[in-house]
């Protein structure tokens, strides 16, 4: 069974491309912290890199950031490439079967949209106002 599943912090934005055939790719590195702590108390951290396709991709580009916290589902996948200096280069990604937006960077009520196109601020909601 080949299963991951991990929650961390983006390292910085997505990048999201597209291949030949058109399909979308987005590319993100997670910030994984550790169980444990190190000799000086300090907990470390793994810089997971996560790949995402179709519009799962689309999604992820448009609503994640850096720092935004996600929970990433997916399969562990180990591939090797050739470089253009000649040597053999080696990767090992988890390819995101499913991505859930835990928080975004902003924790002061305001969010924002790719660009900075709109900033809206989210008003509470008073438990009374529910219809349930």
């Amino acid at each position: 069974m080949n299963k991951v599943i991990l929650i961390g912090n983006l390292t910085k934005d997505p990048e999201i491309s597209t291949t030949t055939n058109g399909v979308s790719v987005c590319r993100f590195s997670l910030a994984v912290t550790r169980r444990y702590t190190n000799s000086s108390g300090e907990r470390e951290a793994d810089f997971i890199n996560i790949v995402v396709w179709r519009a799962l991709a689309e999604n992820c580009h448009k609503f994640l950031r850096k720092g935004s916290k996600a929970a990433v589902v997916g399969t562990l996948q180990s591939r090797a490439y050739d470089a253009t200096d000649g040597t053999k280069r080696y990767v090992t990604e988890v390819v995101a079967d499913e991505v859930e937006f835990i928080s975004t960077r902003n924790t002061d009520g305001v969010e924002t949209k790719k660009d900075d196109e709109e900033v809206t601020k989210l008003e509470p909601i008073d438990d009374n106002d529910l219809p349930f």
